[in-house]
């Protein structure tokens, strides 16, 4: 008869003061009690004999969704509070069991199965081993020159800017994981808010109150932070489930115009695949917005390419997490307002405000527009210059979650390109153009 072994907790060594991998006695069946802490496996790690049959009842105690994979096996997504037991097979060598979902195993949820080879001898190791190498090699990135080609049918992210209106605002917004076009000929999966990355823009006054209720129809936990509001995080940005919604509610206080994003961990995973936005409050008084001809919001943001074969799976999580990052973007795609694809357009005499906001994860954001200055200037709640005449500026600097608006006039005709002045960032797609008509 097989010997069955049961394991609850990890081994804590008080002599090291570290928390040591359970050991499994030699045995030909082993099984093992797995739960979650956080984003941790408990246990972390095991020792087994090598030729051992592992069983793993996996009880998910976590907030959200996971899975286990050991080997070719895997459990499956188990929701909070259920337990799937896990036949991993024969363990003939050492394997790295993990949470598939995207960026767990990335934020700590690996599960080390450890072969103590010296209980049974030799073994063939050809057994349900998986390689744990670095990340994947992302799919060919266009070159500028592709990027920058023109298109039949190719429609931009729509960057006009309407005026606020009402007192409440009151939407219901899906949260979904979809397939779309994030370069010329690249397609990969996106996680989305209502359908677009960047998210659907806000826009109110000081003393607005917003009511947004968001729907998760994804297949994973999804979240959302407005930055816009002075809020309590535990109960309006906890993960919500697949099939579960959440009201969010917050009065704007403060004008500026505020990033938000999904807050499920890792955060820089999903504002990589495009869960992130704005909200614009319009300041009052004597910050009061000066009468322009039209407005604009770019938000900034790097691209991450999907591993070559793997485009269903979206960003590469490892990759997001090393800031390894493929192109840059203005709403989200490189160079979609260059004069080939659908350029801005104004005429001689106009002055146009173009909001900005930096949505990261992680690259600064030097705002320029070749041949321009502005001659207002707002950042983080202030004007730096506003309606200077003998002054002004040539560039507005944001880091990841700042932003504010330029406005400047155009006296002549002509190409006017606005770009980010990390001249390396604008040359992999934070690059667009105004036609002066």
């Amino acid at each position: 008869m097989s010997l069955l072994a049961v394991i609850g907790l990890a081994v804590f060594n008080s002599a090291t003061g570290k928390q040591d991998p359970a050991t499994v006695a030699s045995a030909d069946a082993v099984t093992v009690d797995v739960s979650v802490d956080g984003m941790a496996f408990v246990p972390s790690a095991i020792d087994v004999a090598a030729g051992s049959h592992l069983v793993v009842n996996f009880t998910n105690t976590g907030d959200q969704v996971h899975d286990l994979k050991i080997g070719r096996e895997e459990t499956g997504r188990v929701e909070p509070g259920e337990t799937v037991q896990l036949d991993a097979g024969v363990i003939e060598e050492s394997v790295e069991g993990y949470c598939t979902i995207a960026g767990h195993k990335m934020q700590g949820m690996t599960f080390m199965v450890n072969v103590d080879e010296s209980s049974s001898g030799e073994h063939d190791h050809a057994g349900a081993s998986e390689s744990t190498g670095s990340a994947g090699a992302p799919a060919t990135v266009p070159s500028a020159a592709e990027r920058m080609a023109a298109r039949e049918g190719f429609e931009a992210f729509d960057a006009s800017l309407a005026p606020a209106k009402g007192e409440l605002h009151e939407e219901t917004w899906v949260m979904t994981e979809e397939e779309m076009e994030v370069a010329p000929g690249v397609r990969q999966t996106r996680w989305l808010f209502n359908g677009q990355a960047p998210g659907p823009t806000l826009r109110g006054k000081v003393g607005d109150k917003f009511r947004i209720t968001i729907k998760n129809e994804g297949s994973m936990g999804h979240s959302v932070d407005f930055h816009a509001g002075e809020i309590n995080p535990d109960k309006n940005m906890k993960t919500i489930q697949p099939g579960e919604s959440l009201t969010y509610e917050f009065v704007a206080h403060r004008a500026g115009i505020w990033m938000y994003h999904c807050s499920t961990m890792p955060m820089s995973l999903h504002i990589a695949n495009g869960m992130a936005g704005a909200v614009v409050i319009d300041p009052r008084g004597e910050d009061a917005l000066a009468d322009v001809d039209a407005e604009y919001i770019m938000t900034a943001s790097e691209v991450f390419l999907a591993s070559a074969g793997k485009e269903a799976e979206g960003a590469n999580a490892q990759r997001v997490s090393d800031g390894d990052y493929d192109l840059t973007a203005f709403n989200y795609y490189p160079n979609q307002y260059d004069e080939g694809l659908a350029p801005l357009r104004a005429k001689v005499g106009d002055t146009v405000r173009i909001w900005l906001v930096n949505l990261g994860p992680d690259l600064p954001l030097s705002f320029h527009v070749v041949g321009e200055q502005f001659d207002t200037v707002y950042k983080e709640g202030a004007y730096l210059i506003k309606g200077a005449k003998d002054s002004g500026s040539q560039a507005l600097d944001l880091l990841p979650a700042q932003g504010g608006f330029v406005e400047m006039t155009f006296n002549e005709p002509g190409t006017y390109s606005f770009v980010n002045h990390l001249m390396t960032n604008a040359e992999k797609g934070q690059h667009g153009q105004f036609i002066v008509e």
